[in-house]
């Protein structure tokens, strides 16, 4: 039995031999294989409550990790209890990000099946009534189908996007029941191939002050040359940014230049 991805081949190809055998002749025509190309790639779509299995079983897999103890590699020193204290709120960061990513996905979709429809419908009306001898039937299909192509792989990429954004809003919560004080930006840039921000790349080891912090509030912290955090866009914030922060919870782990003369008192420097 042909899989449906085959059937959708099959009656593309089957589409595309007829438009150049006959040409744009009529719109009757036309509409009879974009419906029938519309349904085949439908079919071929898992259904919403599958794509949301699959979604909430890879953010799971994050989360639980997170919350198993990967947390410690952005906090340094966190002590459990905050894990705990915080369930709840990391669990409703974990449903809304789960219902971000179905979305996304849904919507690249609709956008992947309506390019594929345009290019079909873009190629069959240039030939003229009468068909032609001179089309690369092949080609043609492999250009039509290249936004199906990439479904598979766009989708992945808004799972690792949003793997991240949660990652980095779990993190945030942590940061701000936890007490942090900064935040040091950590960068990928050194990774071999990772296509990199500039901008993200020259913030790499620098260390933002959280505004209102405890210590800020003691007056024993001042922001240091990088600033407040909350003026520049935070990791994960640009779509597929894998920055991440390791947060500062401790006066002695600040840069000297952060400290006020109370704070450098209070570490006795």
């Amino acid at each position: 039995m042909a899989s449906r991805a085959s059937d959708y081949r099959r009656i593309l190809s089957e589409a595309v031999d007829e438009f150049a055998k006959h040409g744009y002749d009529s719109q009757d025509r036309l509409d009879y294989w974009l419906g029938r190309l519309r349904t085949a790639i439908e079919a071929d779509a898992p259904s919403p409550s599958n794509v949301y299995r699959k979604v909430r079983a890879a953010l799971e897999a994050i989360y639980d990790r997170l919350r198993g103890g990967g947390y410690r590699r952005f906090h340094p020193g966190l002590r459990r209890f905050v894990i705990e204290r915080v369930g709840p709120d990391l669990a409703r960061t974990l449903e809304r990000r789960v219902l971000v990513s179905v979305d996304l996905i849904v919507l690249n979709r609709k956008k992947s099946i309506e390019q594929t429809l345009q290019r079909f419908a873009g190629l069959a009306t240039s030939i003229p009534p009468g068909g032609t001898k001179s089309l690369n039937k092949s080609e043609a299909v492999k250009t039509i189908s290249k936004s199906i192509r990439q479904m598979t792989f766009e989708e992945r990429r808004v799972v690792i996007d949003q793997g991240h954004k949660m990652t980095a809003n779990i993190n945030q919560v942590l940061a701000e029941d936890g007490g942090a004080i900064a935040a040091k930006w950590c960068s990928h840039w050194r990774q071999p191939g990772y296509d990199y921000r500039e901008d993200h790349k020259e913030r790499d080891q620098k260390v933002y002050l959280l505004r209102g912090n405890w210590a800020q509030k003691a007056g024993l912290v001042k922001a240091g040359e990088a600033g407040f955090y909350d003026k520049i866009d935070g990791v994960a914030v640009a779509p597929f940014c894998r920055c991440w922060i390791e947060y500062v919870y401790d006066l002695d782990d600040l840069p000297r230049d952060m400290l006020t003369r109370k704070g450098l008192a209070a570490i006795g420097a």
